[in-house]
């Protein structure tokens, strides 16, 4: 499996894709850990019951980089040279240990690359729905792709 080329991305393609994910406590728990986060918010049980939520969220860059990764089989898996930023991120409701996330991207615009022939730079809207389909979390990222090969 690869991912696209810049040739292959159309401006208003959706993504619908079908990979989903349940988060766990141990998602969270873990992540939090990793990345040296200590918020309570996350991984207090007794400090979240006092919060207006009544339980621990998860941590919304667990939350972003999921959302990033869900679209990748589909989307720039091998073909991208890397990510050169991402905008608008907005996390309008709470995720929350046991729901179930998915994911659509849109491809917003496109264009050839000024300084590589060889690239192009592809602006990707991801939006990430809970199981109740509120929407949970969504960015614009520019990705720097790969072009087919010459010859391919």
């Amino acid at each position: 499996m690869r991912g696209l080329y810049y040739e292959e991305f159309e401006v208003g393609h959706i993504f619908e894709h079908a990979l989903r994910r349940t988060v766990t406590e141990m998602d969270n728990t873990l992540f939090s850990a990793l990345t040296h986060n200590p918020q309570p918010l996350h991984i207090d049980h007794e400090f979240a019951r006092s919060t207006e939520w009544k339980q621990p969220l998860v941590n919304s860059l667990f939350t972003l980089g999921l959302m990033v990764g869900i679209s990748v089989n589909d989307t720039t898996i091998g073909t991208t040279i890397g990510n050169l930023g991402m905008t608008e991120v907005k996390f309008p409701n709470p995720v929350f240990h046991g729901d179930t996330l998915r994911v659509s991207t849109e491809v917003v615009s496109k264009r050839e690359s000024k300084s590589r022939p060889d690239a192009g730079l592809v602006v990707f809207h991801h939006r990430m729905f809970n199981q109740r389909n509120q929407l949970v979390a969504e960015c614009q990222r520019q990705a720097f792709m790969r072009k087919q090969p010459k010859g391919a």
